[in-house]
């Protein structure tokens, strides 16, 4: 997300409100008011809840040319409609326009939509109103709206999407009690729950009932048929927990197996806490602390575990612990640390205890494994935390299970040719990875990698000219594999850096590369070559950025007793078994495993009524791919709130967009859910891989976002608590990670977020990290090479045109930073920076920076900047501190923004046209400036930069 400026366009096309927020009163016949709405497409930040939200300042608008557009309202059940009522802005900002809308809708127990009005013009002139009344007479669940055309935008708008009636006698169950046999740690417990039907209708099947200590599921039953106004006690075990205070949630009917009259009566939470007690016995747990936490290659890491007795019950004497150290993706044994306590432990009492000191071998990641000895006074019940295991990375950045060579490192024969360095967009050279590419032009030119791991894998960054497919041949140790197809379809665009199109009449070209990946058929073992060869049969010339190899084997379904198998690979049997496992009743599923294979879709799937896990037999060999012959295809995950604590591992998603839509292609659009995580999951060639709207606890860890439209992972509006860790972001068209902390869909505090242990290379447009406003948020351990048009890493209180919270009180940390050849020009005019320091339309405060590496920045190494509105600046930069910086190799760029380059820090005194220079100011600790051209460069007397020891 870069700088916008003011966008006369959108005044013109009367998108541009001016007026204020008049809240339109919910009348109590509006069935649809904050129901569930969705769209067939988005602009921008113009979502579909803004339809149904009772404010017609705010509205939904779909992408442009993109007719017939949909807007679609789910009632939850049946209902007997009288009227539709649409509304727009009333604001006479907002000109006449004429849309044709047709209204569809769908009963409770039908699958399809039909026509209840037909395709008619309808005039919105704010002169009345902005409002138009559509009749209707139809007992429906779901209005659908289907818009054919619009005078006044490219796409369909709406901003109150009201349906008046009553709803129809549907059954309506709800839990009118809930309690649990309290006991010790060491009991099976049981919990029971009644269960009324408060309907007008009788339930005629049976459906079940999930108990919950927190957020676990522990339990579940069944209950049967209910008359009207009857109710029923049934009770689950619940089975054993840790001694604590839990909170007891029953939810009735989870399957949405019934269709009520009201499905958000259906939970109930135990106002009493179930308390548990201890049983009485010793507890002892160990956790290891390496120093240093995230150490170096090469660095002595001294493990230290913390050993303690968290029974009720002393220890006996003496303790031992093991603590086994190994490569996560190889299994490649690296060391043992023993260590040993010699006394006894009270309750509650700890110790420390030293294993030994391990030297650091390469960058990746390893695990450790800490097993300690059973303890004479614990109890059989409270031995199984003896064992645990951690990650450790040594590095910064991410530790994958592939290792990257770069072209212009390998071997070169038969005339191919290093290219570069340069940083020019739309060349081959400035915009590879490391600003060098191979160019394989003429027959028998190649580049040779020597594999430093065994490998059946390939993935090759490469540009090929815009048009058809190429192939290009594959050699392993001099004898021919076979050829690899390098497709430029997703590549290739045109014209205004904000906008480009694939029309090369548009303008000059960017987004000039793509990736291709190839199963080898077999493994090629380390220290073999590989080699990629233009024959006489591949047709056209090829740049080579770079290779990526790994060894891969597919997993088999971990637990075939609870999860589910699809009949088949399309999209109606894929779910069809995520509805299976919703619909069941009794407990025993728990998710859906995908066997490999490719999985065409076209949709994005549901994921409703209960914890759901989709599991498949990992990126390489459980494939989802969208239509290949079209383009912009919105697939991915739809999950409902019910289905809160799901996880999805072990897939990949490979979308078909080539131009940015915003507002769709986003593979996990996450909206007010909790508790999920996202593993090990590749996604390439979509608009978003993660956006997170109001999500907490969410995590996502050890997955690829690749060749992306827009963002790879965005979180936003209240998100709190998420934890992004171990992640690769390859070419993004936005920031490939961010924090955005506008509260235009939920107004909630951003905080306690961490981001670590990432990488993001080449993105195309806008940043590698970025941090719009919020607080005690943890960016750590960050990689960003190879920006093409923004900064390596933002931090920013630009709102975007939408409410946002501020930064602070409580402070936003980056630490431990590698930031190289980053920085580019965007928004015109505008050079950015390896790290861009925005102080814009909230207030900036509270920022705290350190060990950060800055090296070869394209145009400055960290950049200060004020937004100005009217000619005034909009906040100062404060509270800031920069601790253990070091910026080298800043020099002039040469090219037409050589005058606003080769500073290693600098207040900008003129960003562009309308603005003016920085204000506020910063302190930096321990910086260290080598190797630029002016190492400071600040002539402004509205910004301060404090340089102490």
């Amino acid at each position: 997300m870069l700088l916008r400026r003011v966008l006369p366009a959108l005044t013109a096309a009367g998108l541009l409100l001016t007026s204020g927020p008049a809240v339109f009163a919910a009348d109590a016949s509006n069935l649809a008011l904050g129901k569930p709405i969705t769209a067939s497409s988005v602009i921008g930040n113009f979502a579909a809840s803004n339809a149904d939200d009772g404010d017609p300042t705010t509205y939904w608008e779909a992408a442009g040319a993109s007719f017939p557009n949909t807007l679609t309202v789910s009632l939850g059940s049946n209902a007997d409609v009288t009227s539709i009522v649409l509304r727009l802005n009333p604001s006479t900002d907002w000109g006449a326009r004429t849309q044709t809308i047709e209204v569809l809708g769908r009963d409770q127990d039908a699958s399809t939509f039909t026509s209840l009005v037909a395709a008619t013009p309808y005039a919105f002139d704010p002169a009345t109103g902005n409002t138009v009344t559509i009749p209707v007479t139809a007992r429906v669940a779901d209005v659908q709206l289907k818009i054919t055309s619009n005078t006044g935008s490219g796409g369909g708008q709406i901003a109150e999407f009201g349906v008046f009636g009553t709803p129809s006698p549907n059954p309506d169950l709800t839990i009118t009690d809930a309690t649990a046999t309290a006991g010790t740690e060491a009991d099976n417990l049981t919990a029971r729950a009644t269960v009324q039907n408060v309907g007008q209708l009788a339930t005629s099947a049976t459906t079940n009932v999930t108990f919950y200590l927190g957020t676990t599921k522990v339990g579940t039953t069944q209950v049967g048929p209910l008359a009207i106004g009857a109710s029923t006690t049934v009770s689950a075990p619940i089975g054993r927990h840790d001694a604590g205070s839990y909170r007891l949630t029953v939810k009735v009917d989870e399957a949405n197996r019934i269709i009520e009259k009201d499905e958000t009566n259906n939970a109930f939470v135990d106002p009493s806490p179930l308390v548990i007690a201890p049983v009485d016995s010793s507890d002892l747990v160990a956790t290891v602390n390496p120093t240093p936490a995230t150490p170096s290659a090469g660095d002595l890491v001294d493990f230290v575990a913390t050993l303690k007795n968290q029974g009720t019950k002393a220890s006996s004497y003496g303790h031992s612990l093991k603590s086994t150290i190994t490569d996560t993706y190889t299994g490649r044994f690296q060391t043992v640390l023993i260590g040993v306590h010699v006394g006894v432990l009270a309750p509650g009492a700890s110790t420390t205890v030293h294993l030994g000191r391990w030297r650091a071998g390469a960058d990746g990641r390893y695990t450790v494994k800490t097993e300690l000895s059973a303890d004479g006074n614990e109890v059989a019940l409270k031995r199984a935390n003896n064992v645990s295991t951690q990650d450790l990375y040594v590095g910064r950045g991410s530790a994958m299970p592939y290792h990257t060579y770069e072209a212009e490192t390998g071997r070169l024969r038969g005339g191919a040719a290093i290219v570069g360095p340069n940083r020019t967009i739309g060349d081959l050279a400035g915009e590879a990875s490391g600003r060098q590419a191979v160019t394989l032009n003429q027959t028998g030119a190649s580049v040779e990698f020597t594999t430093k791991e065994p490998t059946n894998t390939l993935v090759t960054r490469f540009s090929v000219p815009d048009g058809s497919p190429s192939t290009l041949d594959v050699y392993v140790n001099d004898r021919f594999l076979k050829p690899i197809t390098l497709n430029p379809k997703y590549a290739w665009l045109y014209g205004p850096e904000a906008s480009p199109s694939n029309d090369p009449a548009a303008g000059p070209a960017r987004h000039i590369y793509d990736e291709a990946n190839l199963l080898l058929g077999t493994t090629v073992p380390a220290g073999s070559k590989i080699r990629l060869q233009k024959d006489a049969t591949n047709t056209g010339t090829f740049a080579i950025d770079f290779v990526s190899l790994e060894q891969v084997f597919p997993v088999a379904n971990p637990d075939p007793a609870h999860l589910v198998t699809p009949a088949g690979f399309s999209q109606q049997d894929v779910q069809a078994a995520l509805d299976k496992v919703r619909a069941d009743i009794t407990g025993t599923l728990t998710g859906v495993y995908l066997p490999a294979g490719d999985y065409p879709t076209s949709d994005k799937f549901t994921v409703a009524g209960t914890a759901v896990k989709v599991v498949g037999a990992g990126p390489w060999f459980t494939r989802f791919v969208a239509p290949q012959d079209r383009a912009n295809v919105d697939v991915g995950f739809r999950i409902s709130a019910s289905a809160n604590g799901s996880s999805f591992a072990g897939f990949s998603y490979f979308g078909d967009y080539d131009t940015r839509l915003d507002g769709q292609g986003r593979v996990f659009d996450l909206a007010n859910l909790s508790d999920l995580s996202i593993d090990n999951v590749w996604v390439e060639h979509s608009v978003v891989m993660v956006w997170g709207t109001n999500v907490h606890n969410l995590t996502v860890s050890n997955s690829r976002a690749r060749d992306l439209m827009a963002d790879g992972i965005n979180l936003t509006n209240g998100s709190t608590g998420n934890h992004v860790v171990n992640n690769e972001a390859r070419s993004t068209g936005d920031d490939s990670f961010a924090l955005w902390a506008a509260t235009d869909l939920h107004n909630g505090d951003q905080r306690d977020n961490l981001f670590e242990h990432l990488t993001a290379r080449t993105p195309w447009r806008a940043a590698g990290v970025a941090v719009y406003g919020g607080q005690a948020d943890t960016f750590r351990d960050v990689v960003v090479a190879d920006t093409l048009a923004g900064s390596g890493v933002t931090i920013s209180s630009l709102n975007f045109g939408v409410t946002m919270r501020d930064f602070g009180p409580d402070p936003t940390a980056l630490a431990n930073f590698s930031v190289i050849r980053s920085g580019g020009h965007f928004w015109g005019g505008q050079t950015f920076p390896a790290i861009w320091v925005f102080s814009a339309t909230n207030v900036f405060r509270a920022i705290r920076v350190s060990d950060v590496d800055i090296v070869d920045p394209t145009y400055s190494g960290i950049m200060f900047q004020t937004d100005y509105i009217g000619g005034q600046p909009a906040y100062p930069v404060t509270d800031t501190v920069f601790s253990h910086v070091s910026i080298s190799g800043a020099h002039r760029s040469g090219d037409a923004f050589d005058a606003k380059s080769g500073f290693g820090l600098w207040a900008n005194e003129l960003p562009e046209p309308g603005q003016g220079p920085a204000v506020g100011s910063v302190t930096f600790h321990d910086l260290k400036l080598c190797d630029n051209a002016q190492d400071v460069k600040n002539t402004t007397s509205t910004f301060k930069i404090n340089i102490g020891k």
